[in-house]
């Protein structure tokens, strides 16, 4: 007798009313976690003149030309400091939107994948606080050009957050930038799953784009944006792991909790109905009923004198009775 395989049972398909709460709550500890992780100011400066000083031995550090660039130029600027401002903000969340709607097959993962990077991200904040260019004294050669062109924008002097605000943000958060982490993470998910050519375009721009902003606005050193990327990668090796666990604690407190079970209803369509002859719509009949019913007709035709009728399903049966009798017997 061949037996069937069991597959493995689908796990349920995210749903947007219990995936705001999750992503709130992440983004809420992230948020959280960075006012926490303040360390020391002195201490961040010393890791970011430590970052400027291996960047100038190595030859890259970029960030002096394009932070003179934007500092020079409002036409760039200005444009650049709104783009740091906001852009992460718009393009992350639509990102995850369009992948939720329209790639369900790739959504937990890569929800996965941006939410274990973040937190990844919170632990770098934590044990490396680091000042960055624009927060260095002036004699390092660095401008704020959100400071500098404050006027144009919501923003104040304390990063990109709002005027008066500045309180509730943690401005030495810098290594690594999670603005190019995020960027690269919403890049490479529009390369590989978008089939228009301008949006797949635009995924190998964005992230570039991202870099020479952070860099140029004064907000990140290089190696933030290298190491940026190094913890989306990062987080793209440990997104099937964290999905795994993620699942052995729901199975256990499916196993530990479990739901009350409907009612199962009979798999056959009929549930016992049966129709007769003569009969358009059929009535549930029992076995018991059936025999009643035909005593009492064999009744009926020996009082009157007449034979007994035959029963209706007695041919059928005697056919399929006499398929199986022995042809000696017939």
């Amino acid at each position: 007798m061949q037996h069937a395989s069991t597959a493995p049972v689908p796990r349920p398909r995210p749903r947007w009313w219990t995936e705001l709460p999750l992503l709130a709550l992440v983004y809420g500890a992230y948020s959280a976690g960075r006012l926490v992780a303040r360390g020391d100011v002195s201490t961040a400066v010393d890791h970011g003149l430590r970052i400027l000083d291996l960047e100038k031995t190595l030859h890259i550090n970029a960030e002096h030309p394009l932070n003179r660039l934007f500092t020079a130029h409002p036409s760039i600027g200005i444009p650049a400091d709104f783009a740091y401002a906001s852009l992460h903000y718009l393009v992350t969340p639509a990102v995850l939107v369009w992948l939720f709607r329209r790639r369900q097959e790739v959504y937990r993962r890569a929800r996965t994948w941006l939410m274990t990077s973040t937190l990844l991200g919170l632990i770098g904040f934590t044990l490396l606080p680091t000042c960055p260019p624009r927060l260095l004294e002036a004699r390092y050669g660095f401008v704020d050009t959100m400071a500098q062109y404050s006027s144009y924008g919501w923003w104040g002097t304390e990063a990109s957050a709002p005027r008066g605000m500045g309180g509730m943000t943690n401005q030495y958060a810098a290594m690594p930038s999670l603005h190019v982490g995020w960027a690269l993470w919403c890049g490479i998910l529009l390369w590989r799953h978008s089939k228009n050519p301008y949006v797949r375009a635009a995924g190998v721009a964005y992230p570039l784009i991202t870099t020479f902003v952070v860099m140029g606005t004064a907000n990140h050193y290089l190696l933030d944006a290298v190491a940026g990327a190094a913890v989306m990668g990062v987080g793209a090796l440990l997104a099937r792991p964290v999905m795994r666990l993620a699942d052995r604690i729901r199975d256990r407190v499916a196993v530990r909790f479990p739901r009350v079970a409907p009612d199962m209803k009979s798999p056959i369509v009929s549930a016992g109905c049966k129709t007769s002859a003569g009969e358009r719509i059929p009535g549930q009949r029992t076995t018991s009923a059936d025999s009643t019913d035909a005593a009492a007709s064999a009744d009926a035709d020996a009082s009157a004198g007449r034979a007994p009728r035959a029963d209706p399903a007695a041919p059928a049966a005697a056919g399929a009775a006499g398929d199986d009798t022995p042809a000696a017997a017939r």
